[in-house]
């Protein structure tokens, strides 16, 4: 009796367990394209399709949840060892599928339309960020608490960002020069920043002037356009490294005639500090006001 007992009451538990989660399983929300989406209430399963979304999943300490990364999800270090779905401009569809995500991450600069349409096809949600600027980035961080229960923490880390925000406002304040920035983002050709983008806003927060602003995102100069702008400040960033890397400095430093060149303030930067859109951005505004302004820190020691 007591076997036929268990047979009868274990399908009716099942059946409630079941029952219930299904009404707590999913929720609706909104991501920063305005789309009105379902989500797992508590995702188990995330594929993120950007180096960013990875590195704000880590900041939030909720990196057990990933089951695929893109390519280049490098920081921190243990986010390379995760399973890769190819780059985020060029995603792997049959992988990111292959790994049964209950929810992806995406972005909209950069993840193909095409690849979002095609998983969502598939009853795979994605939930897309659309990061402009340093508050939208903070307000991608806490909404990617919200979908990781991590909300708590989301905003400890927000909080801090403004918090940083603040005390560089604070120095620049004080200040009465802007010096002249040739930002460098790409070898050949050469391209800088323009007005519509995070290292503009980076540079104007850190206390300098973007020699690159303007209409154009990622405006094109040849080597006499940067030498007649006579930047005072030359920051060179690129995802080449090594030799290549060091190359450039050295061909522009053969040019003393512009100021940065002949006063030693042209530098190298990892681009990591300023090409995603994470808390990691602090570091970079905080590294450039250090770079652009070295006498608040001289006069502090």
């Amino acid at each position: 009796m007591r076997y036929k007992y268990l047979v009868i009451v274990l399908p009716v538990l099942i059946f409630l367990s079941f029952s219930a989660g299904a009404q707590s399983a999913v929720k609706k929300t909104t991501d920063q394209l305005g789309r009105s989406i379902t989500v797992p209430d508590n995702p188990q399963r995330i594929v993120s399709l950007a180096p960013s979304i990875t590195e704000i999943i880590y900041a939030l300490g909720q990196e057990h949840r990933l089951a695929g990364v893109s390519r280049f999800s490098d920081f921190p270090p243990e986010a390379a060892k995760l399973p890769k779905v190819g780059s985020f401009v060029r995603l792997d569809l049959e992988r990111i599928v292959a790994l049964k995500p209950d929810l992806c991450i995406a972005v909209k600069d950069g993840n193909p339309r095409a690849v979002v349409e095609r998983l969502e096809s598939l009853q795979v949600p994605v939930y897309v960020v659309n990061p402009r600027n340093l508050d939208s980035m903070m307000e991608a961080v806490i909404e990617i608490g919200a979908l990781l229960n991590a909300g708590k923490k989301a905003k400890s880390l927000v909080q801090d960002m403004r918090y940083r925000i603040q005390r560089v406002a604070f120095l620049v304040a004080k200040l009465s020069s802007r010096p002249r920035v040739f930002y460098q983002v790409g070898i050949s050709p050469i391209v800088s920043a323009g007005s519509d983008t995070f290292i503009h806003e980076l540079i104007l927060l850190a206390g300098g002037e973007n020699l690159a602003q303007g209409p154009a995102k990622y405006p094109r100069f040849s080597r006499e356009q940067v030498l007649a702008l006579s930047p005072e400040v030359f920051i060179i960033t690129s995802m080449a490294r090594g030799e290549v890397f060091e190359g450039v400095k050295k061909e522009w430093s053969r040019w003393t005639s512009i100021p940065a060149v002949r006063d030693q303030r042209i530098f190298l930067v990892d681009s990591n500090l300023f090409d995603r859109q994470t808390p990691r951005l602090l570091d970079g505004l905080e590294l450039l006001v250090r770079l652009i302004h070295p006498e608040i820190f001289e006069e502090e020691q």
